[in-house]
């Protein structure tokens, strides 16, 4: 059957984050692969500090006033960064980092680790690069929620810690709310958070993101961004750096490691996700990860333990 893209002229694609506004692009991804902050310092950081690169472990500092050298990752990829204004600082996988402040009258932080469901696989961490640093002043509607979380974390009251941990996270989406808006400055190239900044693309994603169960074709994704065939698997491959048919696969199985962690037998995931049976299920996971189900859901309850 020969395709009928034809002579057809796409229209041009509209600016980074234009005309997405008004999509909800982060919803269906956060509620499939949630992520749990956990604030662990506020206040002066004097001399060398070290965080150790902890497999699914991510940080979250704020430098809220110092100035301080950052050294990330180790050996041949090791880098330096001056730091001289409050900074936001998220390193969404396991990096090595230092923190090299004055030893006396050190810069002022508040820390958070961050566990992101599904660790190195989580979509979003996929996505993003190892370190972003972004000016606290760059992120419009951030510093009231920074205020609160000052306020909590810099005393003592009931409750205080539990909320620090919300509002870190309540941070975390405002930062990613950013990057789909400016992916180049935060350095994002390819991969899910590229395609949700196209507008056109997005459309599709949100749908395959909604609905892992679908037979998302490349017909079909390419009718739910408005695009002829041709066109979307051009513009999706640049943007994402894989396939349609590959993103769709990967999703679901990405998906399907929630639901074993969620303790949803192989069987089960396999029809809620639309496999044929559970066999089917277990020979793409497998290709896609090296394992089975059970054998990877065993590796993954032992690490947490």
């Amino acid at each position: 059957m020969s395709l009928k893209d034809g002579n057809s002229s796409e229209a041009p694609a509209p600016p980074v984050g234009e005309g997405a506004a008004s999509i909800d692009r982060l919803t269906p991804v956060l509620e499939r692969f949630r992520v749990q902050a956990s604030l662990f310092h506020s206040g002066p950081l004097c001399g060398h500090q070290v965080f150790d690169a902890k497999p699914g472990r991510g940080f979250l500092h704020v430098l809220r006033r110092g100035e301080m050298e950052l050294l990330h990752g180790q050996g041949p990829h090791r880098a330096r960064t001056h730091l001289c204004e409050p900074t936001l600082l998220l390193f969404p996988r396991a990096v090595h980092h230092e923190f090299v402040n004055p030893p006396v009258d050190g810069s002022d932080f508040t820390c958070a680790t961050l566990d992101f469901d599904g660790g190195a696989r989580n979509p979003i961490v996929q996505s993003l690069p190892d370190f972003i640093a972004l000016p606290l002043e760059k992120i419009d509607g951030l510093a009231a929620t920074l205020d609160l979380l000052f306020a909590e974390s810099d005393h003592v009251r009931c409750g205080s810690r539990l909320l620090v941990n919300r509002l870190f996270e309540v941070v975390l989406i405002q930062v990613l709310r950013w990057i789909l808006d400016h992916p180049e400055d935060a350095h994002v190239s390819q991969g899910m958070m590229m395609g949700l900044s196209d507008p056109r693309l997005a459309k599709a994603l949100i749908a395959v993101h909604q609905a892992p169960d679908a037979d998302w074709t490349l017909e079909r994704m390419a009718a739910s961004a408005g695009m002829s065939r041709s066109a979307f698997a051009a513009a999706f491959k640049a943007a994402t750096g894989t396939t349609p048919a590959a993103y769709s696969l990967d999703w679901k199985l990405n998906v399907a490691t929630s639901l074993l962690r969620a303790g949803r037998s192989v069987k089960q995931v396999a029809l809620d996700l639309g496999f044929a049976d559970a066999p089917s299920l277990s020979r793409a996971f497998r290709r896609r990860t090296g394992s089975s189900p059970r054998e990877w859901l065993t590796l993954h309850q032992g690490a947490a333990g």
